[in-house]
């Protein structure tokens, strides 16, 4: 194979549409968009327009709900919390806070509470006083030798009365 002998493969590559170039192209005239009308104007978007059948969006059942009141939580991972230990910006068996986590640039917002999830890994001993906790996260924190004190307590499943 030489230089001169590549090109695409066939249909890899196609010509372009040109339209509005007079009637020889097939194109020409109207361009395609038929006669008058609001979608023979440019700038018209009927998104979601069947024309006239009833649109998808309103044919299929609305399902799901948004809670109003519902909570949310800004997350910090355990190797985060480590590699914030390492670069100095706390000592090892410091008590912290949610306000100090975000003093600290752990999270940029506290929300309604800081929730600690298991990702990475803690090696160094620290008092964290927190809104929430995975149960991963918190053995993680038993382990190595801190302790996770939560401001919010989880609401326990109950078992239903039969």
């Amino acid at each position: 194979m030489k230089l001169n002998e590549l090109r695409d493969n066939d249909g890899a590559n196609r010509k372009k549409k040109r339209i509005g170039r007079g009637p020889g192209s097939g194109k020409g005239k109207t361009g395609g968009r038929g006669i008058k009308g609001q979608t023979s104007r440019s700038g018209v978007a009927l998104n979601g327009y069947e024309g006239g059948q009833m649109p998808l969006y309103r044919r299929l059942p609305k399902r799901g709900f948004s809670k109003p009141n519902r909570l949310e939580f800004a997350v910090v991972n355990l190797g985060q919390l480590q590699k914030m230990v390492e670069a100095g910006k706390f000592a090892a068996g410091a008590e912290l806070d949610e306000d100090a986590l975000v003093a600290a640039g752990a999270t940029n917002h506290k929300r309604d509470g800081i929730r600690l999830l298991a990702k990475g890994e803690l090696k160094t001993a620290l008092k964290l006083t927190l809104a929430g906790a995975s149960a991963a996260a918190a053995a993680a924190v038993e382990a190595a030798g801190g302790s996770l004190t939560l401001t919010r307590a989880v609401a326990a499943a109950e078992p239903a009365a039969e």
